[in-house]
């Protein structure tokens, strides 16, 4: 039996199918649509625009450019608002919004009359939240991203939101700049439409839902300025009407295969550490699942070729000019399942067929020539992190590698902000900063993870320390940081049981981090603590008791596939 199409499709039950395709096509009516074309397939348009997310300052023009391809193909598309997540304008952090959009996102989709959705998106939780509601709802389905930023410019050097942002800060709390050039500097760094224009984690999301093959080829790097923008919104729009009739759906593009292709795409961009839990996310509504010991292998294997910041030198702009993801992805082509494929029903080997004409090896480095022979990002375990921690290595100091350092800890979000700038903090360059209390249950797991540097050392000189916790930090940002050490210490994990002056020794090349003290005394510690007072309403209640760990995405347990906690 042919499944119900355009508006008959998810009808309302007043217990009468007539009445509710009668009813609901007068109302139709009413928004000044022709019968001739609510007779068409409906393709919703997840739109994302908010005077609070600066990043989707471009969605009507976007909005406009997918309408038209998908009219021109035939169908008659239907845009509807969701959440909107603005990274710097949510408190405590965006990251707890993600689930909640997500949740809207595929309930949205499932219950309004559309056979695809075309998805836009861009700042860094809104294409992972996105990604999730699509293999979530399982239909048709294409997600366009937003678009990196323009670089800004400041007394001859150009600027790009937000690693730019971090370094002058620095350098203001070092007092090497004054309050008057950091003032100058604020209005300089976003000086465009579009995420940040960095290997941040929307241009991470981005460059790993075209791997994924839920975007359309060549379009993660496209500036959001850019004209090719509109062009690959249009495309998107027309290429979402062949899939009604020829349906590839988001559970059959993103498999194990695809997931292990993001993941080493991942690597070789150096891409942000926060895509880690997103990628997570996504492929566990799918009952995919790719180990601690498999993505340490991926990222042994790969070689991080893009030489952009945080890590490098150059902005999505460079990236985009350079050849874009598909210069990466012939680089490691051998390293690919290549088998996988595309909203357009092609395979990666297929794309891959036609060689480059050109690329910029400036910013896209040749497989003989890489910025590092290993992946920008590891996961390190200990016992201080049973389940797991993440690093990123390619943003890490070398010298900080193997060392072991006393820890000078904080106790939450609140006690760091009192103390890291006391002159009487008993600290040292070669001691270990320890953040606790910044987890995914505690706190919503923040962008907190980048402590900063006390400001008594700052001044001294010290760029650098090894600092860890279980928060997040922003893709944008640089260190020798761990982070996402699960279990949390908010629930017990022992993380909570680390006291100022313990002894931490860390290994990058025994991916290890541990802490010096018997097991016994740990346990005793942590059967001293005292348990956390848990949010009693609303959607902040639903986060708390149902939002998994890091090694989980940080999804909510009841909505990832039941086959990925296997």
């Amino acid at each position: 039996m042919t499944k119900e199409r355009g508006l008959k499709r998810n009808l309302t039950n007043y217990g009468d199918k007539e009445f509710a395709t009668y009813l609901r096509k007068s109302f139709a009516r009413s928004m000044g649509i022709s019968k001739e074309m609510l007779d068409k397939p409906i393709v919703g348009i997840a739109m994302t625009p908010s005077g609070f997310n600066s990043c989707h300052r471009g969605m009507p023009e976007l909005v406009d450019a997918v309408s038209r391809g998908i009219l021109a193909a035939g169908a008659l598309p239907r845009p509807f608002p969701t959440i909107s997540l603005g990274e710097v304008f949510l408190s405590p952090t965006s990251m707890v919004y993600r689930n909640l959009m997500a949740m809207d996102t595929e309930e949205m989709v499932r219950a309004q009359p559309m056979d695809a959705v075309v998805m836009i998106g861009g700042c860094d939780k809104t294409v992972p939240a996105q990604l999730m509601g699509a293999a979530s709802a399982d239909i048709p389905t294409i997600q366009l991203v937003t678009g990196p930023m323009s670089t800004g410019r400041h007394r001859g050097e150009r600027l790009g939101a937000c690693t730019d942002c971090r370094r002058f800060w620095g350098k203001y709390r070092a007092n090497e700049i004054d309050t008057a050039e950091i003032t100058e500097i604020e209005g300089k760094l976003s000086t465009t439409s579009g995420t940040c224009g960095v290997m941040g984690t929307a241009s991470t999301m981005a460059c790993i839902a075209e791997t994924l093959g839920m975007s359309l080829p060549d379009t993660a790097a496209i500036p959001s300025v850019h004209s090719e923008r509109l062009v690959a919104a249009e495309a998107s729009g027309h290429a979402i009407v062949q899939l009604i009739d020829n349906q590839i759906l988001p559970s059959e593009i993103i498999t194990e295969k695809s997931v292990e292709n993001a993941f080493r795409v991942l690597m070789a961009i150096s891409g942000s550490t926060n895509a880690i839990v997103h990628l997570t996310a996504v492929a566990g509504r799918l009952g995919i699942k790719i180990s601690d010991e498999r993505l340490n292998e991926i990222s042994d294997e790969t070689p991080v070729l893009v030489n952009l910041k945080p890590v490098g030198e150059g902005y999505m702009e460079d990236f985009y000019a350079a050849g874009g993801l598909r210069a990466v992805l012939h680089e490691i082509k051998h390293l690919l399942h290549l088998d996988t494929i595309n909203v357009l029903g092609q395979t990666l080997g297929e794309i891959l067929e036609e060689p480059m004409d050109w690329v910029d090896r400036t910013y896209i480095k040749s497989l003989d020539d890489p910025v590092s022979n290993v992946g920008g990002l590891i996961s390190v375990k200990g016992n201080i992190a049973p389940d797991g921690a993440i690093f990123k290595r390619a943003a890490a100091t070398p010298e900080l590698f193997e060392v072991e350092g006393r820890a000078v800890v904080f106790e939450n979000l609140e006690d760091l902000a009192n103390r890291i700038d006391d002159p009487d903090l008993d600290v040292e360059a070669n001691d270990i900063l320890v953040l606790k209390n910044a987890g995914p249950v505690a706190a919503g797991m923040p962008e907190a993870g980048y402590l900063p540097i006390p400001k008594k050392l700052a001044q001294q000189g010290v760029k650098d320390m090894v600092r860890l916790s279980d928060a997040r930090m922003s893709g944008t940002a640089f260190g020798t940081i761990l982070l996402h050490i699960s279990p949390e210490a908010g629930i017990g994990g022992p993380l909570a049981a680390v006291e100022n002056g313990d002894r931490i020794q860390f290994s990058v090349s025994k991916k290890r981090i541990e802490l010096l003290v018997d097991d016994k005394t740990i346990e005793m510690r942590l059967k001293n603590k005292e348990p956390l007072k848990m949010p009693e309403r609303g959607y902040r209640a639903l986060y708390s008791k149902t939002v998994l760990q890091a090694p989980d995405g940080c999804d909510f347990d009841f909505l990832r596939h039941t086959s990925a906690d296997s």
